[in-house]
């Protein structure tokens, strides 16, 4: 990742402690650029911070948690000019072959839907009120969704619910912002290996590492494409699979094990 130059010189990203939100900060940490990174866990959240100093960057550390919306919106309004924020907090979990428990199914909905829209609305406001910059634009608001989005999982209920909703909030506001001066991208990766993912217990096809997952990300938003889904075979294959009634997916998907309950 290290020599590719973005333009973006401010840059708000939350869940930066691990795995994709990390690569991410990485990716765009370099002299002249100012990162407000977010998460829950402090320790995982200096680590983070201090490979992106490394690389030359100005970081802010910030101890958040999405699921509250005045604290959040605090953040984003404390950052000051931001030519791109990042939603992409989130935490994952299953049935475990069995019914998805309500407190698990709640706390999947409240981080990857209303953290994401905590995030995301408040930054397009304060966007708003940019000036625009040399290719015209305000700012960038990415929620990170996923391909699991496109399949009605049995095994995973509300993950790819919470995923659904989120690309279509993000899909569906970007024609409003644009009209705004502003851009919002619906970001659809597939499996990326991370802790959430070293869970799993059934086949992850096109495993990719965070870093790889970073660029096309980045490369997807530079190209201002609303929907950047990745890698391209996974993501036909998803939209193949999301068209199938809902009992031949769950025939076919009941054959691999379930992920885990426990959402974390």
């Amino acid at each position: 990742m290290q020599g590719m130059v973005y333009p973006w010189r401010s840059v708000a990203i939350t869940g930066a402690s691990s795995g994709l939100g990390r690569a991410l900060a990485e990716a765009l940490a370099a002299p002249g650029v100012t990162l407000h990174l977010s998460a829950r866990d402090p320790a995982r959240l200096s680590a983070s911070a201090d490979a992106c100093r490394a690389c030359g960057a100005t970081v802010q550390e910030t101890m958040l948690d999405v699921r509250d919306a005045a604290a959040t919106e605090t953040h984003l309004r404390a950052a000051g000019h931001l030519d791109l924020v990042i939603a992409n907090a989130g935490i994952s979990a299953g049935t475990g072959g069995l019914a998805e428990p309500a407190h698990q199914a709640r706390a999947i909905i409240e981080t990857n839907v209303q953290g994401a829209l905590n995030t995301a609305i408040p930054a397009l406001a304060i966007m708003a009120m940019q000036p625009p910059g040399a290719d015209g634009v305000r700012g960038r608001v990415a929620v990170i969704a996923s391909i699991a989005g496109f399949i009605a999982a049995p095994g995973a209920p509300a993950y790819c619910a919470s995923k659904f909703a989120i690309r279509a909030w993000a899909e569906a506001a970007d024609p409003g912002a644009r009209r705004q001066g502003l851009r919002v991208h619906a970001v659809c990766p597939g499996y990326i290996r991370t802790p959430m993912t070293a869970r799993n217990a059934f086949p992850m096809p096109f495993l990719m590492e965070p870093a790889d997952a970073a660029r096309r990300t980045l490369s997807g938003i530079t190209r201002d494409r609303v929907r950047i889904a990745y890698p391209w075979p996974l993501y036909a294959a998803a939209r193949l699979l999301g068209a199938l009634p809902p009992r031949w997916i769950g025939a076919l998907m009941g054959r691999f094990p379930a992920k885990a309950q426990d959402a974390r």
